[in-house]
Formats: C-alpha cells, structure tokens, sequence
C-alpha cells in the first residue's frame, strides 16, 4: 500500500541531524528574509536597519548562479563576502534585531561549508553574465541584467511545462488537464521555433481511448546557431539521432555537466539518450528547450519544457495547439477535469471464459497481456506507484479501468516524475480532480519549501 499525505519523496529525511547541521545556514537565512518581509515597517526594524536590503541585495546575486555558470564556488563567495560587509555596514543600528543576527550566524556558517575566505573580492550589486548567443539562459539573462541595472528590478524568463501521456492525458501550458480522444495526427505545439505533432491510436476496440504511437519534434533553423532538425519516434523505434543520423547541431556553449557545479562544452542542440529504446531526452540549449520521450509498453509519452515568450511566437493559423488551447470540446472524455471511471466491461467488453475461475481482483482478458480490474483492483495498482492521490493516481486508475494494459501505470508515474523535473512551478505541481481541499493542503507550504529549495541548491552544489 502506498503513503499518502507526502508531497516530496523523502521528506521525512530532513529532520536528521546531519542534515539539519548541513541545513542551519540556509535556514538562518530563510528566517531573516521571510521575517523581513513579515516585519515590514514595524518598529522591530527601524529604517536606519538595512538588514532587508542587503538580504535582497543577497538573493538577487545569487538568483543567476545555476550549474551552468562558470566559476560557482568563486561567485557564491563573492556573494557572501559582499552579504556580510553589507550587515557590518549596518551593525550599529540592527543592535538587538533577531532577523540581523540569525543573517550573520548564517553567513559565517555559509562561509565555514563554502571554505569562503573573509578576506577577497566581493560581488557587485549588478552582476555581468557572460553572453553566449546560442545559450538562451545566457542571452536572456544578459538582457535582463542590462534592465536591471536600469529599471532597479530583475525578472527572469518565464516558463511552461505540457505533458501527454497515457489514454491520452494532457497536461497544458496552464495546468488544465484533460483527457482526449484526439484520433490520428495532431499538433501540441507549433511555433516560430518548435514544433511537436503526435498521432494517437484506439487502444481496445470498443472504446475511444486512444494512444500515442509517434511523436515528430522539429527544431526550426536559428540563424547562427543550428540548421532545422527533426526527431521522430514510433512504437519500438525510440532513436538516439534525429532523422539525418547526427547526434548534435550547432557551435558548442558552455554548460553544466556535473553535480558539483563543473562546466564544460556542448553543442547547442543534442539528444541524450538514457536508457536505449526507452528513454531519450533533447535539449535545445539555444532556445531553452527541454523534450521527454519514453516508450512504455506499446505507446509513448511526452514532457516539454520551453520560455513563455518562445511559446507565444506563433501566428493566427497556428492556433490549433493542444498544450496551448486544450483539446477541442468534442474531443474530450473528462468531464471538467472529472475523469468516468466506468466498469471494466465498457472498455474491454470482457466475457468471462469457461474453464478455471480467476481472482475477483483481476481476470486476464482475451487482449494478450490485457487484464480486466475492478476499482478497487485498478486503485491498489496505481497506489504501487504513485503515493499521492493527485490526477496522475486517478489517471491512472481510468487507463486500467478502460485499457487493461497495466503498463499505463508505469506512464503515469513516469508522466508524473518528468513533470517535476521540468515543471518551473513547484507549488503547482499537484492536480486534484474537481479542485478537491487537498489542492489547497499542499499548495502553501509548497510554495514556502520554494525559497528554501534555492537556497538548498545553492549549498549541495
């Protein structure tokens, strides 16, 4: 039986001792910010306390360093030299003041872990990222930075995540989830610089589910950075090469290839195929897109991450696209998001033999590995996999139900792991069919585990 109530896997581990020694620096600092926040203008903090400023200041050179930012270790350090000068700055006048002194206790903790030096350079307010004009994080960010140092704000380049899977689920840019019929051929994103079309199949006969046996991804040409490529895989055809037989396109740019923050050279588009025949991811480094293509049993699934502005780049004849719009109102099965679980003898229409009697729980069907489940069968099933009884657990359950195929367990799990690994929003994660309270449960202390999470990345790199 599996756990509910758990929404990061391995939660619970936080509250080891080792783990919340490595932590304590990190949530020192979380503690002066929120509390800043919190505070305000009260009298807690006179206006003379700058402590919330240079916490800000803090965060904002910090938010640019990922793993694929050269030198990390050398620029956090900066960061916290130029944190802690900024709080002696302000010392005389934050006397007493518990947000003050949980930043510098966490500072020098930051400092012991890091090896930082006290003595050495220190970051600017403003700092330069270096411009690589086929990394899209390195061109966007140094567009941002110049409206930084003009406008005093920092925005980040927005993104969207969209996912299918299954009989057929679709996830779409804003978080609607569906399931469709959609038959045949069909566009999920189509625009200035991507495209991604997948043809779906019935599954049983009988029913108007369907599956997906091919996915076509087209990388449009970007001057100076790649000519057009395209990926195409089918049912027991996943490919570790586009169409023309390369692996790769493009001039190489700097990024991350390791866990301890090493950068090293890629090519602007590649393919990195994880596990043969079932598992391949494609990056397209130039325009910061991210596609997930797996084979479970017979049929395919697909997980995209791309920029908000890149996914709005199309024209008005280009508008029937499904992570975009939805299906079509005819084309969908749900319900409003609510899912018919209908018995088994609508999808498989099953007629019990004659001969050995099978369990109550399943019956093997006359569709070769196909079984027939109950609900409650279909529910044990899908808890094996997925602990969190959010829209990938009961998707999962309707494909059971309708298909019998219980390889759609393994899709929806997969479907659910790949979407928190592109997905930006991590307090959106969770789905719940009818907008049910659970939504809700999870979503606050979801978002404040997001602030907390960067700094955490920031530390275990």
């Amino acid at each position: 039986m599996g756990r509910t109530g758990c929404c990061c896997s391995g939660a619970e581990r936080l509250a080891s001792p080792s783990l919340v020694r490595r932590f304590r620096p990190l949530l020192l600092l979380i503690i002066a910010l929120t509390s800043a926040a919190r505070i305000g203008q009260s009298q807690v903090i006179t206006p003379q306390c700058r402590i919330q400023k240079c916490t800000t200041d803090f965060v904002s050179l910090t938010s640019h360093l990922t793993l694929a930012v050269d030198d990390f270790h050398v620029e956090f350090c900066k960061a916290l030299r130029a944190y802690s000068a900024c709080t002696q700055r302000t010392a005389k006048s934050c006397r007493g003041n518990l947000v003050f002194h949980s930043a510098v206790l966490g500072i020098s903790d930051l400092m012991s872990q890091r090896n930082c030096s006290r003595d050495g350079p220190t970051s600017s307010t403003y700092p330069e990222v270096r411009h690589e004009p086929c990394n899209y994080y390195s061109r966007t960010q140094h567009v941002h930075a110049h409206a930084h140092t003009r406008n005093h704000s920092h925005t980040r380049p927005g993104f969207l995540f969209c996912g299918l899977f299954g009989d057929p689920h679709l996830r779409t840019f804003e978080d609607s989830f569906q399931t469709c019929k959609v038959e045949g051929a069909w566009p999920l994103i189509d625009n200035d610089y991507l495209s991604v079309q997948v043809t779906n199949v019935p599954v049983v006969t009988g029913s108007s589910a369907t599956a997906t046996n091919k996915i076509t991804v087209i990388f449009k040409p970007y001057e100076g950075c790649t000519d057009q490529r395209v990926y195409q895989a089918v049912t027991d055809n996943l490919p570790a090469a586009f169409d023309d037989g390369t692996v790769s396109s493009g001039d190489p740019i700097h990024i991350s290839t390791g866990s301890d923050g090493a950068t090293g050279k890629v090519r602007a588009l590649w393919i990195s195929e994880r596990s043969p025949g079932h598992h391949v991811e494609l990056h397209a480094g130039y325009i910061g897109v991210t596609v997930i293509v797996r084979q479970l049993g017979r049929y395919l699934t697909l997980a995209v991450r791309i920029p908000e502005e890149l996914a709005q780049a199309y024209d008005a004849s280009r508008d029937l696209q499904l992570c975009l719009n939805g299906c079509p109102r005819a084309e969908r099965i749900d319900r409003g998001g609510h899912l018919p679980l209908s018995p088994p003898s609508v999808g498989l229409r099953f007629q019990p033999p004659h001969g050995p009697r099978y369990s109550s729980q399943t019956r093997l069907s006359s569709h070769g590995d196909r079984q027939v489940f109950t609900a409650e069968a279909a529910k044990e099933r899908c808890r094996d996999q997925l602990e969190v009884r959010d829209i990938y657990f009961h998707s999962c359950v309707f494909d059971l139900l309708t298909t019998g195929d219980a390889n759609f367990t393994v899709a929806a799990y997969s479907a659910q792991k790949d979407m928190e690994s592109l997905h930006p929003h991590r307090d959106r994660w969770r789905i719940y069919p009818g907008g049910s309270a659970a939504s809700t449960l999870y979503a606050q202390p979801l978002r404040l585990l997001t602030l907390f999470l960067h700094f955490c990345t920031l530390s275990l790199v």
